[in-house]
């Protein structure tokens, strides 16, 4: 991985507030957020549509700038970071996956993997195999050569995971990465996710209206009216296992 430490929170963000304006009316849509990602955690967000978790996810990910409080991502403070930090620090720590896989359509599935460590400065015999490892991972070995076209709904959202995972991040962001699959295609994908997210040791959040994924992580934050609530979905013998996994990783 990226170099991540695990003395050092992934994420935390302070007293986060992010308003729209509606006509003449502020939409107050973030009304201070708190929360740390540690490592190695993965964390379901819920709520309901509107409640602004897509926002939320945009502060982690660095794509829109709170109008007050604070973003820290792997120590570093962003306030004050320009367009092309906020770039650099999006490529070098966080991996992306969206309701819509978003391939390239002329690409195949190894391609698509292979291109962001390439832009990345990553030389191509090395992203490829990394590539190759991360879609086998994926249990997509005999669809590499694959164009999106030819790729199931699945297929296509897992070659997104594993594109979100090529350059190492140490923070997965995911935005509804299974709400336009069929129940046992979503149960399938997720799986997935899950086990990859485990080896690699780095920390997720997942936006999910999906109430049984939700229970599946290490914990389960509610956005309602602008604020947290969370809930601790672990028993005592899945807190036991995650500290372990912390302590080890």
């Amino acid at each position: 991985m990226n170099n991540i430490t695990s003395a050092v929170p992934v994420l935390v963000l302070k007293d986060v507030r992010r308003n729209y304006m509606q006509g003449k009316s502020v939409i107050d849509v973030l009304r201070g957020i708190d929360l740390t990602i540690n490592h190695a955690e993965m964390i379901a967000l819920v709520g309901p549509s509107g409640a602004g978790k897509s926002t939320l996810l945009h502060m982690a990910g660095l794509l829109e700038s709170p109008d007050e409080g604070e973003v820290i991502l792997s120590g570093a403070p962003c306030a004050d970071m320009n367009d092309d930090m906020r770039t650099k620090m999006r490529r070098e720590y966080l991996g992306f996956v969206y309701q819509n896989h978003n391939l390239q359509p002329e690409f195949t599935a190894l391609e698509n993997v292979i291109i962001p460590q390439m832009i990345a400065g990553k030389r191509k015999r090395e992203a490829k195999e990394y590539a190759m490892f991360l879609l086998e991972k994926m249990g997509l070995k005999d669809r590499v050569k694959h164009l999106p076209a030819q790729l199931s709904g699945g297929e296509a959202q897992r070659v997104a995971i594993a594109r979100a995972l090529a350059n190492k991040p140490h923070l997965l962001l995911a935005d509804e990465p299974t709400g336009n699959l069929d129940p046992i295609t979503s149960e399938s994908v997720f799986e997935f996710l899950m086990n990859i997210v485990r080896e690699t040791g780095l920390s997720a959040l997942v936006a999910t209206h999906n109430p049984e994924l939700a229970e599946r992580m290490d914990r389960k934050i509610t956005i309602k009216d602008g604020k947290l609530e969370e809930m601790d979905t672990l028993g005592m013998s899945g807190r036991i296992a995650f500290k372990q996994r912390f302590i080890d990783a």
